[in-house]
């Protein structure tokens, strides 16, 4: 396979796996980016490499990296010497998000315990809350031990 068609692969990789996210609930353009990103061996490139790359505009570039630094999928970074910023997905991102959701999944509980509070245990709303809030408790435990199973199997590995 010439260069330029393993190029070409890559970039419909890119976008079928972009796809997915983007049906997943990600919007299209960070979808984009990140996939890039994940596909490209050192993890690691320019806002004008990515936009090279996926051909967009390089504003399209800054609102999905910015997008994707706040949700934490993505780090921004500096080489020593260097004027230009780089962003990079690490090998253990997808952990990483995973483990950011167990903080949302608290912070939704504890709204939900609040909404309990608010409309009373003993109505319809506030079972519902409790309910919902006791799910999110449910799976802030299970995503703990599977995280742990994990590691356990990578360090198996």
């Amino acid at each position: 396979m010439t260069e330029a068609d393993q190029e070409e692969a890559v970039a419909r990789f890119v976008e079928r796996f972009a796809l997915l996210m983007a049906e997943a609930g990600m919007a299209r353009m960070p979808a984009r980016v990140f996939t890039r990103l994940l596909a490209t061996d050192s993890g690691r490139l320019t806002a004008t490499e990515l936009a090279d790359a996926l051909q967009v505009s390089p504003a399209a570039i800054s609102g999905a990296v910015r997008y994707l630094d706040q949700v934490g999928l993505v780090v921004k970074g500096r080489e020593p010497g260097q004027r230009r910023d780089h962003y990079a997905v690490s090998n253990d991102t997808w952990i990483e998000a995973i483990t950011n959701r167990d903080k949302l999944l608290e912070s939704w509980s504890t709204a939900m315990a609040e909404g309990v509070a608010v409309l009373g245990a003993d109505t319809p709303a506030g079972q519902r809350m409790d309910e919902t809030r006791r799910f999110f408790d449910f799976l802030k435990k299970e995503m703990a031990l599977l995280m742990d199973k994990w590691r356990a199997q990578e360090a198996a590995r």
